[in-house]
């Protein structure tokens, strides 16, 4: 970078231009964010492990919670070796939610993580206004809200809601800092945490911000450095406990390599795999990293260098989801409304209007995506045909906790009769109901086809559930 560069991203903002003044208009994400979160859980699909994950350990005590966290302990017999230590204060937080007058049902779980969406990007909008202008504030609000990986995060009773509105708290404090020193210095510091405690990754994206600051301020940047670091506390003593109490790796096994790859893989995922919205996106990006004044620092920052820092951890291990760099990617849609609004001013609108179009194109899928599980749907059906005194057993994990909740939730007419994981399927009965996973089309092998088999018994009619992330089956075993 040459020198005269280098003094042009260190340029503070003119002092001439005022900060733009709030206005209702900076809530139109936030109300599209809704409106299309309203759309996506309409049919009202059952959750999946993960989601049922979250519900089986919010409703505990906060102490059991706590105690199983430390310990790194799951919370029931089939939950062993799934201990909440991972994204461990959304549990926490789900837990206070819950405990709210009125909430506890399924859906508001996932209204949860989109109200927070919702709040992250309002807190977006409003950074990115005080950066630059107010059109490219709420154009970048509007087109993360369109995004299809936000919006499919965004209704689901996972953490990743409350990243988005941690990294929102955290691109505001950083914008007050620069603009209002010493004012911002707290909310970037306290968001800044709530980014890593909602998800390790988010901590790259703070890392950026650091950065942007650096490059923006220099040596005055020194307290937003060590805010930075201090902020980083937090989520440095949760990774130690997990370390320390046993878990360590232990849910890493879903993480890919991608030999390289990391980056581009992200970009297409946050394109929702369409080509015109992907090339649009990066076109439109690289384009605001060179043109977008202030916001070509910050965007930038955002963008690369939490994507740099997990390529290098890919040289000791796989890091690669895609919602995981969830909080990284939106600097991609801030990049891209930013240089949508740097072309020349005639075409502004019909690039904006094409960017964002491109964006619901990519994300009306969503709309039509079948259930991601259907366990509510299994025990409905056990719930019509069983008869008192037939055991109802789960033959594996996954089957576990969709119908231990359900069961719970739904059908508690069932409970004397369900069998949960260690427990196999009992040999003295003579109609037996197995709830069990598929793999590729076939059964994931238990100790309960042996133990049924040597009673005698026989398959006599079997119903599948295909979903989206989990097939599961409906056997009925009789002698």
């Amino acid at each position: 970078m040459s020198a005269t560069a280098a003094r042009d991203l260190a340029r503070p903002p003119a002092p001439s231009l005022p900060v733009p003044r709030w206005s209702p208009v900076e809530l139109l994400p936030a109300l599209l964010v809704a409106a299309l979160g309203t759309v996506l859980l309409l049919p009202g699909h059952g959750l999946w492990f993960d989601e049922l994950f979250t519900a089986e350990v919010g409703r505990l005590p906060f102490r059991e919670i706590l105690a199983a966290i430390v310990e790194g302990r799951g919370t029931t017999s089939y939950l062993a070796d799934v201990p909440p230590s991972y994204n461990a204060p959304y549990y926490l937080a789900v837990h206070a939610w819950v405990s709210l007058p009125g909430i506890g049902g399924d859906t508001s779980l996932r209204v949860l993580s989109l109200l927070a969406t919702a709040g992250g990007l309002t807190l977006i909008t409003r950074g990115v206004t005080r950066l630059t202008t107010r059109a490219t504030g709420v154009l970048a609000g509007v087109l993360l809200a369109a995004n299809p990986l936000l919006l499919e995060q965004a209704v689901e009773a996972r953490s990743y809601g409350l990243a988005v509105l941690a990294t929102g708290g955290a691109l505001l404090g950083l914008v007050r800092r620069l603009q209002e020193a010493p004012r911002g210095l707290l909310l970037f510091g306290l968001a800044g945490a709530g980014m890593g405690l909602a998800h390790w990754y988010a901590v790259t994206v703070l890392a950026g911000f650091v950065v942007a600051g650096l490059l923006l301020r220099g040596r005055r940047a020194l307290p937003l450095v060590l805010t930075g670091a201090a902020a980083v506390l937090p989520t440095a003593g949760l990774i130690a406990v997990n370390l320390l109490n046993g878990t360590g790796a232990r849910n890493a096994e879903h993480l890919r390599d991608t030999e390289g790859r990391l980056a581009d893989l992200a970009v297409e995922a946050w394109a929702g795999g369409r080509t015109p919205l992907l090339y649009l996106t990066v076109a439109l990006a690289v384009l605001g990293a060179l043109r977008a004044s202030v916001l070509r620092v910050v965007g930038t920052c955002w963008v690369l260098v939490p994507l740099l820092l997990l390529l290098a951890a890919e040289w000791m291990r796989p890091v690669y989801l895609p919602r995981y760099l969830l909080a990284g990617l939106l600097g991609l849609g801030v990049l891209a409304a930013g240089g949508a609004l740097a072309v020349p001013r005639g075409a502004r609108g019909p690039v904006a209007a094409l960017l964002v179009g491109c964006s619901l194109l990519a994300a009306s899928p969503l709309a039509v995506r079948e259930p991601r599980e259907r366990a509510d749907e299994v025990v409905a059906l056990i719930a019509e045909r069983h008869v008192a005194g037939e055991p109802v057993v789960a033959a594996d994990q996954r089957s576990a906790t969709g119908l231990d909740h359900y069961v719970r939730t739904a059908a508690p007419q069932l409970r004397p009769d369900v069998v949960l994981p260690p427990d196999d399927a009992p040999a003295t009965a003579d109609r037996v109901w197995l709830v069990r996973r598929l793999i590729d089309g076939d059964p994931v092998p238990t100790d309960d086809d042996a133990v049924l088999l040597g009673a005698g018994l026989r398959i006599a009619a079997e119903t599948a559930f295909p979903a989206d992330k989990t097939d599961l089956v409906l056997q009925l075993w009789e002698r």
